[in-house]
């Protein structure tokens, strides 16, 4: 229990039905785990196994005509499940935040980047345009990105899929959330890009102490930035370890499967003078 205090965001025997023609549907089953401070879960698993699902069930983006969320999430020990729309609307993005997988679904093409980003601030505060407008380039100035005041006045699609992505981690960031859900938020990016945006990550957590649950099919990226692991399979967590413990020893035998699954690339003289060349 003191542990479970301990915790940010407390996530307890979580279940998630959908209603369907055929009758209720199971996509997530007695889901337990919890976020500390500065610290980063590590979600995998095949796609459909309830990673997403789970998510925003947190959230609470789920349709609830369709959908049923059953059990405890707590964040800073507040109970998440069940609140109404308008008090959920003023806690995302404020006190928990998302990094989307494809930033442009992230943003309205008709609106500039900086009416967007002001947008959000003020929703969540009582800053003036000129104070929200300020934060935004400071925000964007702090994940790397050159000339944020320019950056301000462009549409999302004159802005690379990288770029974007630093500008989700800045909204995302800029009222210093506690929890950061990023859900396979390098999966879109070449290698360069990737780089940038888990730099940028591992500078949150250790900076600003936010907890961050990140999903991610790259088990590469997993191993670089988790703390600890979480493997889902059919709407279950089947296993958690720490991420050395579970990389090097895995007790699960779809777990096995996975770390068995990952490219390797069989290296001999003329391959090594191939790359090398």
């Amino acid at each position: 229990m003191s542990e479970e205090r301990s915790n940010i965001l407390q996530v307890s025997d979580l279940h998630v039905k959908v209603k369907t023609a055929q009758g209720t549907l199971p996509l997530v089953h007695k889901v337990d785990f919890g976020l500390k401070p500065g610290r980063v879960l590590g979600l995998v698993g095949e796609s459909g196994c309830g990673k997403s699902v789970t998510c925003q069930s947190i959230l609470q983006l789920l349709d609830r005509k369709t959908t049923h969320v059953e059990g405890s999430i707590q964040l800073n020990g507040r109970e998440l499940n069940g609140l109404k729309a308008e008090e959920m609307r003023r806690i995302r993005g404020k006190e928990i935040a998302i990094i989307m997988q494809n930033p442009m679904n992230a943003f309205s093409p008709v609106f500039t980047i900086g009416d967007q980003f002001v947008e959000t601030i003020r929703t969540h505060t009582d800053f003036s345009k000129k104070q929200a407008f300020d934060l935004a380039v400071s925000s964007l100035q702090d994940v790397n990105l050159s000339d944020p005041a320019d950056l301000m006045r462009r549409y999302p699609f004159q802005l690379s899929g990288g770029m974007l992505q630093r500008v989700m981690i800045a909204v995302s960031m800029c009222l210093r959330p506690s929890v950061l859900i990023a859900d396979e938020p390098t999966t879109a990016l070449d290698v360069a890009n990737q780089m940038q945006v888990l730099r940028q990550l591992d500078r949150i957590r250790s900076e600003f102490g936010t907890a961050i649950l990140l999903i991610s099919h790259d088990l590469g990226v997993i191993s670089e930035m988790a703390d600890e692991v979480a493997v889902m399979q059919h709407g279950r967590i089947i296993e958690k370890a720490d991420v050395f413990a579970l990389f090097d020893n895995p007790q699960h035998a779809y777990t096995k499967l996975l770390l068995d699954a990952r490219l390797s690339l069989p290296i001999n003289q003329q391959t090594k003078e191939f790359i090398l060349s």
